[in-house]
């Protein structure tokens, strides 16, 4: 990927700052985006001591200028855009279904799939113009079985509505150059599940429970996937949705 340019949308922690330091890794410059500062000015300089390149760009995913402003200021700053791991996302509050809360059920697909809708937008009318690029959303083991959890409704509601979105943009441009697939984690040892399980313990130990492997991914072990899925080594892979759930789903 040497002289290549990611972008890796909430890339300041978990599996995105995993992610963007994977495509560091292998060479490639890296565009991260997120809302806050100061954990993605860390991430940029830990890629630059990897000898990289790397920007951050302040960006809500679901807000349509900010994410157009977010790729041409990626293009502008490294000449070109050839992947994108989109992986921001942010929810309301959640309830059961009938208890919802219709401002938290806005929140919540604006922010998980709105956002992945948005960034896709503009990612491919940039790729476009060179006839090559390749796109990983990020969606869940909830995005194909319902959420293990009450309520959790609208996030296993938005994270089924990426993979629908993904399969059918994957058919729309695979005979123009992009290629274009979804990851689907199980449960991962991001700081938002860490902290859960820390408040929780009955939680925690339901949530080792639910892993046949007996354990949390890590985010290392979903940028790997990534990575994969953007190299050459997976051009015949379009529109999957690949589980990485430590036997989760099986």
């Amino acid at each position: 990927m040497k002289g290549k340019v990611a972008l890796v949308t909430g890339g300041s922690s978990g599996i995105g700052r995993a992610t963007a330091l994977a495509f560091a890794k292998e060479g490639a410059h890296v565009a991260i985006a997120s809302r806050r500062k100061n954990h993605a000015e860390e991430v940029v300089r830990m890629i630059q001591d990897l000898g990289g390149e790397a920007i951050w760009i302040q960006a809500d995913v679901t807000n349509g200028p900010q994410v157009r402003a977010l790729v041409q200021r990626t293009v502008a700053t490294f000449g070109r855009l050839d992947y994108a791991f989109n992986n921001g996302g942010s929810g309301g509050k959640g309830r059961r279904t009938a208890e919802l809360d219709e401002r938290d059920w806005d929140a919540t697909i604006d922010g998980y799939l709105k956002s992945v809708w948005l960034c896709m937008k503009y990612e491919i009318t940039e790729m476009l113009k060179r006839g090559a690029g390749v796109i990983v959303n990020n969606s869940s083991v909830d995005g194909i079985r319902a959420y293990p959890f009450p309520l959790g409704s609208a996030y296993s509601a938005a994270k089924h509505g990426v993979i629908g979105l993904t399969k059918s943009a994957a058919l729309e441009y695979v005979s123009r150059g992009i290629r274009i697939n979804v990851v689907c984690p199980g449960w991962v040892r991001t700081p938002p599940v860490e902290r859960w399980m820390k408040r929780d313990s009955k939680v925690a130990r339901q949530i080792i429970d639910q892993e046949p492997i007996g354990r949390l991914g890590t985010p290392e072990e979903i940028a790997e996937m990534v990575i994969w899925l953007c190299s050459e080594r997976a051009t015949f892979v379009i529109g999957a949705a690949l589980a990485i759930d430590g036997g989760y789903l099986a």
